[in-house]
């Protein structure tokens, strides 16, 4: 079947195979179309735009305590004024003084590698300083001042530097994709921003109970290699696990049965090989729900119920 034509005006039909292409763009228009992208991008969320500077009290020895300011970045994200930035930014601050506009965030589900992105903050205290760059990997981690991994980050080479922490990082049409949280010094080019969708999660959380609802069992434990003749004895997929060293009175791992020299492989289902797997799993939707935690002892698989709670502390 032939393919149908292609209508170019009302006097001319075409076949498909000829119908005209648009003209290659020069060079110089290339450039004013880059350009064009990142002022949009820049003039539709400048005004969502915060600087956030903070005060943070330091002790010193044997001398009195004095205040150390410190600079940020924010931006707005709900119509009635809530502003986002870095959990390190504002973390045991003693003063908060940010100045706000509006704002407007969007998924980062549909981000490519290779699309460009625009950040926007107050690095060094230069006021609503833009850079431009592209989006250099999806799906990295990083640690958190805290120690806790962070997943499903964002890499750009767009420029950030102090100060740009906790502005955001928007794509060619102004819309937020991301928030920019840290460098790698001395490295040039390697930035990164938490991506949006992690923060709508976060933020929802704040909002709603004020803190970040996170689960715990109740163990300490260390990250382990196994045995490649248990892996086989027992059919299990991963190559480490989580050694208990520990098991908290009256916890959640307690009252399951977990036991110092555990091997821990799993949990709800889903395979653990480390510390950071179990952190990644005991989130808020498993405070208080029944499941069960897979565990290795001498020989034997073992799969016990458990039932996760809230952790009283909170890591940055």
């Amino acid at each position: 079947m032939n393919a149908a034509p292609v209508l170019v005006s009302d006097e001319t039909v075409v076949p498909p195979h000829t119908a005209p292409r648009p003209p290659a763009m020069r060079d110089d228009e290339l450039l004013d179309a880059y350009s064009q992208a990142v002022t949009g991008a820049a003039e539709k969320v400048g005004p969502a735009v915060v600087s956030v500077e903070v005060r943070h009290k330091v002790e010193r020895r044997g001398r009195q305590a004095r205040e150390v300011p410190g600079k940020g970045s924010g931006f707005v994200f709900t119509p009635d004024g809530f502003v986002l930035t870095n959990s390190h930014v504002v973390h045991d601050a003693t003063r908060i003084e940010v100045a706000f506009a509006d704002g407007r965030p969007v998924d980062s589900a549909a981000l490519r590698v290779g699309q460009l992105v625009v950040a926007i903050g107050n690095p060094l205290g230069f006021q609503s300083s833009v850079t431009a760059g592209v989006v250099s990997a999806l799906g990295r981690s990083f640690r958190s001042v805290g120690g806790r991994l962070i997943d499903d980050v964002i890499q750009t080479d767009a420029a950030l530097n102090p100060g740009n922490s906790g502005g955001p990082l928007v794509d060619s049409r102004g819309r937020v994709v991301g928030v920019n949280t840290a460098v790698i010094l001395p490295a040039q080019g390697i930035c990164f921003a938490v991506g949006i969708n992690t923060a709508k999660v976060v933020t929802g959380q704040l909002i709603r109970h004020g803190k970040i609802r996170r689960g715990r069992i109740g163990v300490a434990g260390q990250n382990v290699p196994l045995l490649r003749l248990a892996q086989r004895a027992l059919g299990i997929d991963a190559k480490s696990g989580v050694l208990v060293t520990g098991v908290e009175p009256d916890s959640p791992a307690a009252r399951a049965g977990v036991t110092s020299g555990d091997i821990i492989i799993g949990f709800d289902g889903q395979t653990v090989s480390g510390i950071d797997d179990l952190h990644r799993l005991l989130v808020t939707e498993r405070i208080g729900a029944r499941t069960t935690i897979a565990v290795l002892r001498n020989a034997d698989r073992l799969e016990l119920p458990i039932v996760p709670e809230e952790s009283e502390s909170q890591n940055r």
